[in-house]
């Protein structure tokens, strides 16, 4: 297996709608909310919290299923599958990235990033050396054998985004990925993310509070009322 050919992605979401039951009456979260995206693609959704952007985000990560509408990942509606092999899709083409990184701490750094291929058994030799790879891309070539209480907030951070590119997939979903930083780290974790979809071919959808994110992505769409409309 050559883990470093990229796939060619594709994401199609048309008519996607999302409720939820309150006490007393029915929360439309989401409303008719359509997008494609393709290779290379850079997308941040923006907007107040509680407008569902955290929710988009799940359901474009197939960790949950919208009312209605539909969505394509590489030309395959991922609901359509079984639970096990909805699981197994999730893993070859989805690479998530949160605002806490979520780095099992008695894990190193390269342990760390290997983490998606355990589902497949034990890491290959190709897996070691994308790891390897991708920890030089993102500046921690120094660092594959520390802890991550050893590391500071933004390499952690960087060590989450290697991962979410292990299994080379063609969705990249990073939910406040500098949420967490003082600016200057923000702003090299920013400059890391922005150069996502044309180093790997993959496309990325960030949902940020942060202009600075925001604005160095290709495209900006804000979520209000439950629609998707662009930024001018």
């Amino acid at each position: 297996m050559n883990m470093n050919v990229s796939k060619s992605g594709q994401l199609e979401v048309s008519g996607l709608t999302k409720s939820y039951q309150s006490v007393d009456h029915l929360i439309d979260v989401l409303r008719d909310v359509s997008h494609s995206l393709t290779s290379g693609d850079s997308l941040a959704i923006v907007g107040p919290s509680g407008t569902g952007k955290s929710t988009l985000l799940h359901l474009l990560g197939t960790l949950d299923r919208p009312d209605a509408g539909k969505i394509q990942i590489d030309n395959i509606d991922p609901f359509e599958l079984e639970e096990l092999e909805l699981s197994k899709f999730r893993n070859a083409h989805i690479g998530f990235i949160f605002q806490d990184h979520h780095l099992l701490p008695h894990l190193n750094v390269i342990e760390n990033v290997l983490i998606p291929c355990l589902a497949h058994g034990k890491p290959t030799t190709d897996h070691y050396d994308r790891a390897k790879s991708l920890l030089d891309s993102v500046g921690l070539s120094d660092r594959f054998s520390h802890l991550p209480k050893q590391l500071s907030g933004g390499e952690r951070e960087r060590v989450a985004i290697a991962r979410a590119l292990l299994m080379n997939p063609s969705l990249i979903l990073a939910d406040e990925p500098t949420g967490n930083l003082d600016r200057k780290t923000a702003d090299q974790v920013t400059e890391v993310l922005t150069e996502l979809p044309k180093q790997h071919g993959a496309i990325l959808i960030a949902v940020t509070h942060s202009q600075t994110l925001a604005e160095s992505l290709q495209q900006r769409k804000e979520l209000v009322d439950g629609e998707l409309h662009a930024v001018i």
